[in-house]
C-alpha cells in the first residue's frame, strides 16, 4: 500500500471517459505502443495518448472503445509524439496492460466520482 492521501488530493485528479477514434502503431516508442486519439466530447475535445497496450489490443479493436484517462497531467513528449492524457489500465498476471473502461456506455467527458 502507498502513503495515504486526502480526499482533496484525489479530487484534484481529473479522470474522464473518452472514446478512441483513431489508433496506430508507434514504431518510435522504446517499448511497443500505440498512438491513440481519444474523443472526450464537448469542452475537452480530442486528446492524444501513447499507450503500451499491444499485447491484448490491435489498432482495429481499439476504435470505438471507451477508455478512462487522467486528463489534467501536463503533456509529455514521447519521442516525436506529444502525449496529452494518461490512459489507465491494470496489469494482467503476465504484466500486460488491460484497459480500464466503464461497464456500459457513458457520455464522453463524464468525470469519475
Amino acid at each position: 500500500m502507498t502513503d495515504a492521501i486526502t480526499f482533496d488530493d484525489f479530487a484534484r485528479v481529473d479522470i474522464r471517459v473518452g472514446t478512441i477514434t483513431h489508433a496506430e502503431d508507434f514504431p518510435q516508442a522504446r517499448k511497443p505502443a500505440y498512438r491513440l486519439h481519444i474523443d472526450f466530447g464537448g469542452d475537452i475535445g480530442l486528446r492524444k495518448s501513447s499507450a503500451q497496450i499491444t499485447v491484448h489490443y490491435t489498432p482495429d479493436t481499439l476504435i470505438g472503445r471507451q477508455v478512462v484517462a487522467v486528463i489534467n497531467f501536463p503533456p509529455r513528449q514521447i519521442g516525436p509524439f506529444m502525449s496529452e492524457v494518461l490512459v489507465l489500465g491494470l496489469s494482467d498476471a503476465d504484466g500486460a496492460i488491460v484497459l480500464l473502461a466503464p461497464e456500459r456506455p457513458v457520455p464522453n467527458g463524464e468525470r469519475m466520482h
